[in-house]
């Protein structure tokens, strides 16, 4: 079984920034990708960034050039930078990896979600 527990969300004035944090634990072979989406008020959720696993990254046009995200191996933790915070990127933002364990070649798993609230 794996674990994400995120961190870091809360509430922020337009412009400001946040850093979310990503802790994976379990018995995790390696790790395809990781991920984080949001889930803004009244939409679907939708991939904010993504990380895989030879470093490569990728952003939608919506928050590329503001979020950077970014993984450290050794501590299994995934970083989500946000700068230049706008009220639309309200939401709950969600951890997710895709990894390897001794059962399974390919799993997928989401932490609870952290609350980011831009205020204008």
């Amino acid at each position: 079984q794996v674990q994400l527990v995120e961190s870091g969300g809360g509430l922020v004035q337009t412009g400001g920034s946040l850093r979310l944090s990503c802790v994976a634990s379990g018995s995790i072979l390696s790790f395809n990708s990781m991920a984080w989406y949001r889930q803004r008020p009244g939409k679907l959720r939708e991939l904010v960034a993504i990380i895989r696993g030879r470093g490569i990254t990728d952003y939608p046009d919506s928050v590329k050039g503001r979020f950077t995200i970014s993984r450290d191996s050794a501590k299994n933790t995934a970083y989500l930078q946000m700068n230049n915070l706008q009220p639309r990127d309200t939401g709950v933002y969600y951890c997710n990896a895709d990894v390897s364990t001794p059962t399974s070649y390919r799993d997928e798993y989401w932490g609870q979600g952290t609350q980011v609230t831009v205020s204008s």
